[in-house]
């Protein structure tokens, strides 16, 4: 397995998709946003206040297993993960798996959900997350890091948890570009 995937996870409003923005520029990584992988139905659910079960999580996992197969190199992907079962499917893919936990308490996600706009998740699903959420187990190629402060600060420990390297040109954390995703042929 030549290629790494890191996948963002944790409950809604943790901050997966702003970390895995800043985490991909600042390796020179592709990114990919796993809720634009969801099927209409899904997303429909969620939008009425339903959680997903399994039989809506499987093939939205697979449809994730596709994409880091799909695109070359190293690449930052989102995805709740919640359950370690749900991160098994993950590491089906290949390439190397390995997740980032972003972890923080009820209050402070809720109040996350509760200002953002344009999202299909309500607020009224972040009690079924995290009953649902798994924290990483030791044999799991991850870490876990606190969501408090700012998103750079969030950033600095993951990249030392993973023990991940920067770019030479986006080490200072200026002008962080992320490469487009491009499907391999």
């Amino acid at each position: 397995m030549s290629r790494t995937a890191v996948v963002v996870m944790g409950v809604a409003g943790s901050g997966k998709s702003t970390v895995a923005e800043l985490l991909a520029a600042e390796l020179g990584w592709t990114t990919t946003e796993a809720d634009d992988l969801h099927s209409p139905a899904s997303v429909a659910k969620m939008a009425a206040g339903i959680p997903l079960d399994d039989d809506d999580r499987t093939p939205w996992l697979r449809r994730i297993c596709r994409r880091i197969e799909d695109l070359d190199g190293d690449q930052v992907l989102t995805c709740s993960a919640l359950k370690r079962r749900y991160r098994d499917i993950l590491r089906t893919a290949d390439a190397r798996v390995r997740f980032l936990h972003l972890d923080g308490g009820r209050d402070l996600i809720g109040a996350r959900i509760g200002a953002r706009t344009g999202h299909f998740m309500p607020v009224d699903l972040l009690d079924s997350q995290f009953a649902t959420l798994e924290s990483l187990e030791t044999d799991e190629d991850g870490a876990s890091v606190s969501i408090d402060g700012t998103p750079d600060d969030i950033l600095r420990r993951a990249i030392a948890a993973l023990e991940l390297t920067p770019t030479a040109t986006t080490s200072t954390g200026a002008d962080r570009p992320v490469r487009p995703q491009t499907p391999r042929p």
